[in-house]
């Protein structure tokens, strides 16, 4: 159907819905079996047949094979059949971690979609986009993404930027009341909003008429919310790691191949598999993987602690944030604003309650206010009321807002005169409006019949503006001339309130005749009547004070930038200890004459930056990253979103953010609180650490095989290992312990150190030789455990085998514990503290306990059942690496 032809009547009754009461919960169920989800067809699993394919189309997998036919073809049957069922024991871990990886990234997607606000039950509620249905009616306001398609029943000033549909980047305007009749493009629809466009100027009230595929959007099957896959800096510094390291792994076992095979005739077939099996158990070729996973994990970990990330490039950057700058309303405050002071009549009035519940006491110098104390009181509160877009709800005798949390104090503030929006409204229906935006501060709405019978504007805005453009004002609710020393006198009071960390607004209004042809700013913002002021407060968050000192312990400044006043912001950052005087704060405006050499000196030493323009956060931002900072940016608003985008970690917020704010930015903070953003921080660099202890672990322990085969073919000894147990041996030392270590909760310490450098290579100076030093304990303390049994018991090749295998399992196991910190033993962290890595060596002790000990196990993979006195041998030589690196570590420590 051409929804765009009909009328409004025609939809709402083709749709079986209500306009002003939408959609019954049990009507909302039935559609939802009839249409299903409103999202967009995602992109093609994989399937199981195709991750299949990919692991045994690894080369490395496929000379493994080839290995495997070549020991059928000659008769070793079952080293043929060891080999195959490992490497399908690898590929079905590989396939597990990969799914397992998706279905992390699939949960957090699942979390962070967009909310809608529609209403059904004759109430308004906000509902995942998801949960939408044809014939649900839903409201919008600037900065929505849409979330289906809808006819617009109603609209106020409504522009809408259709440029990923249209490629159009110019915001078209739209008009709820326009018919049209004969077919048109989508630019051309302008009773129309289309999925996924955005609202970029005033309000509407549309029904939807098309989800999912059917939505315009659905059709050229596209989606902005669709993830890409990705790739960050740090998992391909270590698939070059890898790609190097198998380099020459695969030019040592080709040199072991020649130095057994042609010098010292160890046979051809034995040669060749030792050489392949070498290589498979020491490329790390799945390490870029096991980073993935650790990632993904980590992603979870922090979405539990109310941040989403949507990429795993914010994982990794995260930990290097050296800046984090924070809005200060709701995220560094409890965003429960609560009007505290008045100012009408000349006379300051206290207001008493907290939060959002309509129940306090007006005062006058500690005296409850009699009901003619201030003749008008009673017009401020009511444009309090009408000049404002939010709502009061109550649930179960909770109440809470729906909207600009700003404006649902005024909400209640008024409420505690038994004055209601709804109430307020059907007195003074608004006519018309501008609506208010970052730029000129203020908002604008039209009344018939409030004083008398003409046409009343109200405006409310930062009162600053207001009060010059105000010539007149409002007096025992007589209007009278505002003077200069009338208005330096509202000025005071505005600082006043605003050293007491108090936000304020201002009020004015103003009568017209007849409704004005031309509604712009310039035209009605003028000339106004001064009504009054109010001073609210948004308390600092408890645990907001404690993140900014852990914040500065970490190497990390914390910045405020703000729209309110520079008083009020200095207010509330020298109390959460962000600044410590005024000279660390600037105004916006004087940014606006410095050059871009000047802002980035001021950025060294400013801490709050106060009445900032969305330029402005681009400009502050642009110049920290300009000197070497990681930037992190918070917002909520479409103003925002600029700033958000330029900075190296953008972060919107999860409960007052606009869609527009949440689809830029790379996390979203659930609960809007800055104590989250230092929890992510701290998560970002734990990750990270955990990374580079698998990455040290898995190194030592591979470089270790390869020299203990490598040097044992030099000296002319029978190889220590057979293919099988090398493959054993990967499979075996590898996965668990590594993964295990991917989860470390993370040292004490990790919030004590400098930031690291982006730039800092994977495997630093202490990492290296900390690998150095690991890897050659381990070979000798396995060659001479080797040697030892090649010269005793019995002198048997299989007890000497048996004893180095047991010897190398154990000493990396052992490893796994002593790379838990780079600086403290593992004995001050404590021995069992990481309970998955306690299962996975647990787990890697008795596999190898399995095909030393279970008769005819132990007989494929040529083991003996080890005794007393080779455990005297093997136990010391396991310790021996384990205790190089305890040693080292306090040698380091005490450096």
């Amino acid at each position: 159907m051409d929804w765009y032809k009909e009328s409004n009547d025609s939809v709402i009754k083709s749709l079986d819905t209500d306009e002003s009461n939408g959609l019954s919960d049990s009507k909302v169920a039935s559609l939802l079996e009839k249409y299903g989800k409103n999202v967009l067809k995602e992109k093609k699993k994989k399937s199981m047949a195709a991750k299949l394919k990919d692991q045994f189309l690894d080369p490395m997998i496929i000379i493994l094979l080839l290995a495997s036919i070549l020991s059928m073809a000659i008769g070793e049957v079952t080293d043929s059949i060891i080999i195959i069922a490992i490497v399908i024991v690898n590929a079905v871990l590989s396939i597990y971690q990969e799914g397992k990886a998706e279905q992390a990234i699939e949960a957090l997607q699942k979390m962070a979609s967009p909310k809608a606000k529609v209403i059904r039950n004759g109430k308004i509620m906000e509902v995942d986009s998801q949960n939408l249905v044809p014939g649900d009616i839903v409201e919008l306001e600037t900065g929505d993404i849409i979330p289906a398609d809808l006819r617009l029943l109603e609209s106020t000033n409504l522009k809408i930027d259709e440029s990923s549909l249209t490629g159009e980047s110019v915001a078209v305007e739209k008009n709820a009341k326009d018919e049209i009749t004969t077919d048109a493009g989508i630019g051309d629809r302008t009773n129309m909003a289309y999925s996924s466009s955005i609202v970029s100027y005033g309000r509407a009230k549309g029904v939807v008429v098309e989800t999912a595929q059917n939505t315009e959007i659905g059709k050229i099957a596209t989606s902005l919310s669709q993830v890409e896959d990705e790739e960050t800096p740090l998992q391909r510094k270590l698939a070059q790691l890898s790609k190097q390291l198998g380099i020459i792994t695969v030019v040592v076992c080709a040199i072991v191949f020649a130095v057994g095979y042609f010098l010292y005739d160890f046979g051809a077939l034995n040669m060749l598999m030792t050489a392949v099996s070498l290589a498979v158990a020491a490329i790390p070729e799945g390490l870029p993987a096991i980073v993935t996973i650790v990632l993904s994990l980590g992603m979870g970990r922090m979405a539990e602690k109310n941040a989403i990330v949507k990429k795993l490039l914010a994982v990794e950057t995260l930990g290097t944030t050296t800046v984090i700058c924070s809005d200060k309303t709701g995220t560094l405050t409890q965003n429960e604003m609560t009007v505290k002071k008045i100012y009408v009549d000349g006379t300051d009035v206290d207001v008493t309650g907290t939060g959002y519940k309509p129940e306090g006491d007006y005062l006058i110098e500690d005296k409850k206010m009699q009901e003619d104390d201030i003749k008008s009181l009673n017009t401020l509160l009511h444009i309090m009321s009408l000049t404002n877009d939010s709502k009061l709800i109550e649930e179960d005798g909770t109440y809470k807002i729906v909207g600009d949390p700003t404006e649902g104090a005024l909400h209640t503030a008024a409420g505690k005169q038994d004055i209601t929006k709804e109430e307020s409204n059907q007195k003074y229906p608004r006519i018309e409006e501008i609506p208010f935006d970052s730029e000129r501060k203020m908002m604008t709405t039209f009344h018939d019949k409030f004083l008398s019978d003409k046409i009343i504007s109200f405006t409310k805005g930062a009162p600053d503006i207001v009060i010059e453009k105000c010539s007149k004002i409002l007096i025992d609710n007589e209007i009278k001339p505002l003077t200069e020393e009338l208005k330096q006198k509202l000025l005071n009071k505005n600082s006043e309130y605003a050293k007491q960390a108090l936000r304020v607004l201002a009020y004015a209004l103003r009568e017209h005749e007849e409704l004005p042809n031309e509604i712009t700013s310039e035209n009605i913002e003028k000339n106004m009547v001064f009504v009054g002021l109010s001073g609210m407060i948004d308390p600092p968050r408890l645990e907001v004070k404690d993140a900014i000192e852990e914040c500065k312990t970490a190497g990390i400044t914390p910045v405020m930038i703000t729209g309110d006043y520079l008083e009020t912001a200095v207010a509330i950052a020298k109390d959460l200890g962000i600044c410590t005087d005024d000279s660390q704060a600037i105004m916006g405006a004087e940014l606006n004459n410095m050059s871009d050499d000047e802002i980035r000196e001021i950025v060294k030493e400013k801490r709050v930056y106060a009445r900032v323009s969305p330029q402005n956060k681009v400009q502050i931002v642009t110049a920290l990253k300009e000197n070497g900072h990681i930037a992190a940016m918070t917002g909520d608003g479409v103003n925002d979103a600029p700033a958000i985008k330029k900075a190296d970690i953008g972060i919107a917020m999860g409960i007052t953010g606009t869609d527009v704010a949440k689809n830029t930015s790379e996390v979203i903070l659930t609960d809007d609180n800055f104590a989250t953003i230092v929890h992510a921080v701290e998560e970002g660099r734990i990750i990270y650490s955990n990374i580079k202890k698998f990455v040290s672990f898995l190194l030592s322990c591979n470089i270790a095989e390869i020299l203990i085969v490598f040097l044992a073919i030099m000296f002319k000894w029978d190889t220590p290992f057979i293919p099988i147990q090398l493959l054993w041996l990967n499979l075996v030392t590898d996965s668990f312990p590594a993964m295990a270590l991917g989860v470390e909760k993370g040292e004490a310490d990790i919030m004590n150190r400098a930031p690291r450098s982006p730039k800092e290579p994977i495997i630093d100076k202490n990492m290296r030789l900390s690998i150095i030093v690991q890897s050659l304990a381990i070979t000798v303390a396995t060659l001479f455990a080797y040697n030892y049994g090649l010269n005793h018991f019995d002198g048997h090749i299989e007890s000497a085998r048996t004893v180095a295998f047991a010897t190398l399992i154990l000493s990396e196991l052992l490893r796994s514990y002593s790379v838990r910190s780079e600086h403290k033993s593992v004995f001050q962290i404590g021995v069992f503290t990481n309970k998955a890595l306690v299962m996975g060596t647990s787990l890697s002790l008795l596999l190898m306990l399995a095909v030393i000990y279970i008769p005819g196990v132990n007989d494929v993979f040529e083991t003996i059942p080890l005794h007393l006195e080779h455990y005297k041998v093997i136990l010391p030589c396991a310790l021996l690496p384990f205790a190089a690196g305890e040693i080292l570590k306090a040698v380091k420590s005490k450096k």
